[in-house]
């Protein structure tokens, strides 16, 4: 005998209570589970920034700190990494639409991004740092040092901003880097400014006798972020991160690309 529409209206009830008392554990499924049922973790990149993520012109394979990074976190949690390819003014936009789980390319963790995602524990640390010529005994610490000296900075840059900003320097702003490197070299600056990491991959990959410099700025932290509401794939996340900093792993990866260890602070010199 089938049940009233009473009785089965009392019973429709009484499982919507129950689902709202546990939290709605049978529909919230985190994005771990997703993960793992699915075998594969979608990381959003932009493919075109090198040295974080690019297409290796001899292979046609993504390459890059960024992809090996992906890479390990991803055989860390039992699956396989897989990227979309996504220009940067569109990336956030994507993982907000679930185009991927996560993105894996130097996302600044800031308040304002932190409303809209999640983030992991930070995995780079970069600060502004100055760039000096290999053999010169010129030895600039801050800013104030670069009083009256000249400056070389990409144009339209945060480091431009920032230069600018310094009282007495001698702003001299160029195209991009192998302009202002050009002109260090050849004496026509004192000094340039530029990422820290960027400053290491360039001194480990050239051929031009460059060094980095002093530390002249605060720290700013990079993070992996993802959509709110997936606590447990935000712990085995951290997890992979944090055990691969502690094993030497992280270290490793970071060495190849850039001769530094890009999770820790620099202190300025």
């Amino acid at each position: 005998m089938k049940p009233s529409y009473f009785v089965r209206g009392l019973l429709a009830v009484g499982a919507v209570a129950f689902s709202l008392a546990t939290g709605g554990v049978a529909h919230a499924e985190d994005l771990l589970d997703t993960v793992k049922a699915r075998g594969a973790l979608i990381v959003g990149v932009e493919g075109t920034y090198p040295p974080f993520n690019y297409i290796d012109t001899k292979t046609g394979q993504l390459e890059g700190f960024d992809i090996d990074v992906a890479n390990l976190i991803a055989d860390r949690l039992g699956v396989k990494a897989q990227f979309v390819k996504t220009e940067w003014s569109a990336i956030l936009a994507g993982l907000s639409s679930g185009k991927f789980d996560a993105i894996v390319n130097q996302v600044g963790i800031t308040p304002e991004r932190q409303k809209a995602f999640d983030f992991s524990v930070p995995y780079v640390a970069s600060s502004p740092q100055l760039i000096l010529r290999k053999n010169d005994d010129s030895d600039y610490k801050s800013f104030a040092d670069l009083k009256g000296k000249k400056l070389g900075v990409s144009q339209g840059s945060n480091y431009e901003a920032l230069a600018k900003s310094q009282e007495g320097v001698d702003v001299k702003s160029y195209p991009g880097a192998p302009e202002y490197l050009s002109d260090l070299v050849s004496r026509r600056v004192d000094a340039a400014l530029n990422d820290q990491l960027m400053t290491a991959y360039l001194v480990k990959t050239s051929n031009i006798p460059i060094r980095g410099g002093a530390i002249v700025g605060e720290p700013k932290f990079n993070g992996i972020p993802f959509r709110k509401g997936n606590p447990e794939f935000q712990k085995a996340l951290n997890k992979a991160l944090e055990d691969s900093f502690a094993d030497g792993e992280f270290a490793r990866i970071s060495e190849k690309w850039f001769g530094i260890d890009v999770s820790k602070v620099r202190k300025p010199e």
